[in-house]
C-alpha cells in the first residue's frame, strides 16, 4: 500500500493480514484447546490410575491382615491411618452401602455419614471405579476415586492357581461362612500438583499456539512478500530493459553523473559523438573525462529547480567543434533527495547546415529578384546600343578603325545580353518536361556540339558507357545544357593535349544513374571547391559565375545532385546523379 508515494512497512495489504488471522486463528485455537484438554484428560487418567493402584494396594493389605490376624475394624482403621499418611492423600474413607463411615483417616468422623449424594448401593454392587472432584470447605480441590471395597478373598471356596502349595496344611474356611457386608472406599487425592502442572501445560500450550499462529501468519505474509518481490523484480526487470532500450535508441546523447559529479552512465550516441569509451569514463570524475563545455553545463544546473536548456559549441578530441543543443536537470528521489544529474544533447550540425542553406536560399532569391529587375532594365538599352553600333558599322565601312570599334561594341553588347539571359534564367523557376530518355543519346548529342572545339584544342575524348543503361525520366534539353556547361569548363581548365572522360553507370546503391565528367586540367583549390556551385563565384577573368550554379539548379530540379572531386595539378571529376525513379512520360510540373 502506498501513502504519499511511500510503501508501507510490510509491503502487503492489511486485508491480507486480517484474512490470514481470520483463517489461522480458529485452527490454532482449536489445536490449543485440544492440547489443553488432552493434557487434562491425561492428568485425570494418571490420578485415576494412581487412586486405583492405591485402592488395590489397600485391599491387598486389608486382606492379608484379615487372614493372618483375624482383623476387624481396629485393624482396618490402623491400616487405613497408616496408608493415609502419604503426602498426596487428603482422605481415605470406607463406608457401608448406607453411607455410614466404617473407617476414616480422621477417627473423629467414624460412624458419621459420607457419600449420601451418590448411589451407594449401585456403586457397592459394581466393579467399576468412579471419580469426581470435590471442593472442601477450605477451598481445596480434591480428586476423589471411589468404588466397591473388597478386603476379603474374592475366591473363598475356590482354589486359585499357584496357591495349593502355600495353603497346604491349612484348613479351609467352612462352606457356610457368610460373605462380608458390601463396603465402599473413597480415596481423596490432592489436586494442587495436578492443577499446577495443568496451569503450566496450559500456559505452554497457549504460548505454543500463539507462536504457531504468529509463525503461520509470518509464513503467509512472507509468501505474499516473496510473491510481491518476484512480481516487483520482474516488473523492475521489464522496466529496466525498456528504459535501457529506450535510452540506447534515443536520437539524443545521454550522460548521467551522481551527486559527487562522477559519471555513472552514457548511451551509445554519446559514446560515438564524443569519442568516449564507457570502461574509461564510468566511475571517473566528470571534469577528468568529459569535455569542459559539458562540465560547465552540469555545474550550471546545480541548485536549479528547473531544467537548463542551451546551445553550445563542444570541442572534440579530433579538433572539431560540434554545435550541441543541451538540456540538463537534477535527478531526485521520492523524498526530493538528490540522486545526480542528467544531460541530454543533440548534434545540431545538420540543423545549422539547414539554417545556412535557408539563409543562402533567401539571399539567392533576393539576388535573383534583383538580377531579374536589373536584367529587364538593361536589356532594352543594350538593344539600342547594338542597333547604333550596327548603324555606325554600315555607315563607316571605309574607315577600318571605326569598323573595328563597331565590332567590339557589338561583341560586348552580345556578351552583356548573354549575361542578362543567364541572370534571367537563374532568377526564374525551372520548369521541366520529363520524358523517358536514353541518357547515352543525350550525352552523344552534347559531345557532337563540342567536337569541333575539342579538335581545335587537340583534346581527346574517352567514352565509357555501360551497355543497356536504363532509361531515365529527364528533360533532355536541360541536361544537354548541364553537360555543355561541364564540357566547356573542362576545356577551359585543360591545355592542349588534355583528355576529357565521360562515363555512364548506375551507382553502387542502385538508386541513381551517375554521369561522370573528368578532365586532366589544373584542378580546383581545396578552399574553393565548396564555393564552385555558388552563384557569382568564378576563377575565370571573364566568367559570370552562373554557369555551374544554373547547372546545379537544373540537376536539383531533377531530384538529383552534383558532386565534385578535384586535385590541384591533376584534374577534376564532376558526378551528376540522376534518380532512377519510375519513368513518367508526362509528369506534373
Amino acid at each position: 500500500m502506498k501513502t504519499h508515494g511511500k510503501l508501507s512497512w510490510t509491503g502487503v495489504s492489511p486485508w491480507i493480514v486480517i484474512g490470514a488471522v481470520v483463517v489461522l486463528f480458529p485452527i490454532f485455537a482449536y489445536m490449543t484447546y485440544e492440547t489443553i484438554n488432552r493434557q487434562k484428560q491425561n492428568s485425570i487418567r494418571l490420578l485415576l490410575d494412581k487412586g486405583a493402584a492405591l485402592i488395590r494396594s489397600f485391599e491387598a493389605g486389608a486382606r492379608t491382615g484379615m487372614r493372618h490376624m483375624r482383623g476387624g475394624n481396629f485393624r482396618l482403621q490402623h491400616l487405613l491411618t497408616e496408608t493415609a499418611r502419604q503426602d498426596d492423600i487428603v482422605h481415605l474413607v470406607v463406608t457401608d452401602q448406607e453411607g455410614t463411615i466404617r473407617a476414616h483417616n480422621d477417627e473423629t468422623r467414624i460412624d458419621g455419614m459420607y457419600g449420601l449424594d451418590l448411589p451407594l448401593e449401585v456403586i457397592a454392587a459394581g466393579d467399576a471405579l468412579h471419580w469426581r472432584i470435590v471442593t472442601l470447605s477450605s477451598g481445596q480441590n480434591v480428586f476423589e476415586i471411589y468404588g466397591r471395597f473388597l478386603p476379603a478373598d474374592p475366591h473363598p471356596h475356590g482354589r486359585r492357581p499357584g496357591m495349593m502349595r502355600r495353603m497346604r496344611g491349612q484348613r479351609p474356611p467352612p462352606f457356610d461362612a457368610k460373605p462380608p457386608p458390601p463396603r465402599i472406599i473413597f480415596v481423596g487425592l490432592d489436586m494442587a500438583p495436578m492443577e499446577a502442572a495443568l496451569r503450566a501445560d496450559s500456559r505452554h500450550a497457549l504460548i505454543m499456539g500463539l507462536v504457531l499462529l504468529l509463525a503461520g501468519l509470518a509464513g503467509i505474509v512472507l509468501l505474499f512478500l516473496a510473491q510481491g518481490y518476484r512480481t516487483a523484480r520482474a516488473s523492475l526487470t521489464r522496466v529496466k530493459a525498456f528504459s535501457d532500450t529506450l535510452v540506447a535508441h534515443m536520437p539524443m546523447g545521454v550522460i548521467t553523473v551522481d551527486a559527487a559529479h562522477q559519471v555513472t552512465s552514457l548511451n551509445h550516441l554519446a559514446e560515438s559523438l564524443l569519442a568516449l569509451k564507457p570502461d574509461r569514463v564510468v566511475g571517473q570524475p566528470m571534469h577528468a573525462v568529459l569535455p569542459q563545455t559539458l562540465c560547465r553545463v552540469f555545474k550550471a544546473v546545480v541548485g536549479r529547480q528547473t531544467a537548463l536548456e542551451d546551445e553550445v559549441d563542444c570541442p572534440l578530441p579530433s579538433q572539431r567543434s560540434v554545435p550541441l543543443l543541451v538540456s540538463a536537470s537534477a535527478l531526485q528521489d521520492e523524498s526530493n533527495g538528490l540522486l545526480g544529474y542528467v544531460l541530454l544533447f543533440k548534434d545540431q550540425s545538420e540543423i545549422q547546415d539547414l539554417r545556412l542553406q535557408v539563409a543562402r536560399n533567401r539571399r539567392l532569391a533576393a539576388i535573383g529578384r534583383l538580377a531579374a529587375g536589373v536584367a529587364h532594365e538593361i536589356r532594352n538599352p543594350l538593344s539600342s546600343i547594338k542597333g547604333f553600333a550596327t548603324y555606325f558599322k554600315e555607315r563607316y565601312q571605309d574607315v577600318p578603325q571605326d569598323q573595328q570599334t563597331a565590332d567590339i561594341m557589338i561583341q560586348e553588347v552580345d556578351r552583356l545580353n548573354r549575361v542578362v539571359g543567364q541572370l534571367l534564367e537563374f532568377a526564374r523557376p525551372i520548369k521541366l518536361t520529363l520524358k523517358a530518355t536514353d541518357v547515352q543519346g543525350v550525352v552523344e548529342k552534347a559531345l557532337q556540339l563540342i567536337a569541333h572545339q575539342a579538335e581545335t584544342k587537340t583534346i581527346r575524348i574517352d567514352r565509357d558507357f555501360t551497355a543497356n543503361a536504363p532509361r531515365v525520366a529527364l528533360d533532355a534539353d536541360r541536361i544537354n545544357q548541364v553537360l555543355l556547361n561541364l564540357f566547356i569548363n573542362a576545356f577551359d581548365a585543360m591545355a592542349a593535349g588534355g583528355t576529357l572522360g565521360v562515363s555512364i553507370a548506375p551507382e553502387a546503391a542502385g538508386d541513381y544513374l551517375a554521369l561522370r565528367v573528368t578532365d586532366t586540367g589544373c584542378g580546383i583549390a581545396a578552399e574553393d571547391i565548396g564555393q564552385v556551385l555558388e552563384p557569382y563565384f568564378t576563377t575565370k577573368p571573364t566568367g559570370t559565375g552562373l554557369g555551374l550554379a544554373i547547372a546545379h539548379n537544373i540537376v536539383k530540379a531533377h531530384q538529383g545532385d552534383i558532386r565534385l572531386r578535384s586535385t590541384v595539378g591533376q584534374g577534376t571529376e564532376v558526378i551528376v546523379l540522376l534518380p532512377l525513379a519510375t519513368v513518367q512520360d508526362n509528369p506534373p510540373n
